[in-house]
């Protein structure tokens, strides 16, 4: 039972991974500006070189131990796993599409990044079902919210604009699609997180085997 369970969990993971990387990806390729986490790792990627998926992992450590000292612990280093893993989903789903995957019109671009959020608020609730380590940000986010009460949406929010001051310095791609992340990717993840909770229920897995 244990074993199929993790085996659950392990899919979850994979499969949220995946959905979160395309989002991401897809915000990136609108060229109307991505979540401001993202913002920033384009933005070192442009200043500094590497790639962007590299970028999530080094950004992702510095996140696993800011987090450790928040909440005085032993730092969750089994998190760069899920930032390793999404640092190669993000640079595979680029790689796919940097050719032929470039919107040429505002209507195209903002299809593009509505998609993009979308999936980005869906994978974010669909991994972190699976109660594996979480990105370093999405852990971020559920410290905050611990720590102070706040809901997903504000803790959210709040980590959003520290680092969408930071990708303006290193000349991030900031516009409407960071305007948009930040405003509305917290309410896509509460949107999914309690169906997606409810679907992953033992209750509702007894009930399928039934």
């Amino acid at each position: 039972m244990k074993n199929k369970l993790l085996e659950q969990n392990v899919h979850l993971f994979i499969i949220g991974i995946a959905i979160l990387t395309l989002g991401i990806t897809l915000c990136i390729q609108s060229r109307l500006g991505t979540s401001p986490f993202d913002a920033l790792l384009v933005g070192l990627y442009r200043t500094v070189g590497l790639t962007v998926g590299t970028w999530e992992v080094a950004v992702g450590f510095v996140m696993i131990i800011m987090n450790a000292i928040l909440i005085r612990k032993r730092p969750e280093y089994l998190a760069l796993v899920t930032s390793f893993v999404t640092g190669i989903g993000i640079d595979t789903w680029l790689w796919f599409f940097r050719d032929w995957l470039v919107p040429s019109s505002f209507l195209e671009q903002f299809i593009c990044l509505l998609l993009g959020i979308i999936c980005t608020g869906l994978g974010v609730a669909t991994y972190l079902q699976s109660k594996l380590a979480p990105i370093p940000l999405d852990r971020s986010m559920l410290v905050v919210s611990e720590l102070t009460g706040w809901s997903f949406v504000y803790s959210r929010g709040m980590i959003s604009i520290v680092l969408v001051t930071l990708a303006f310095f290193l000349n991030g791609p900031i516009g409407l699609g960071t305007i948009m992340n930040a405003l509305f990717t917290g309410l896509m993840i509460k949107a999914f997180f309690p169906f997606l909770e409810k679907l992953h229920s033992p209750k509702h897995s007894k009930r399928q085997v039934a």
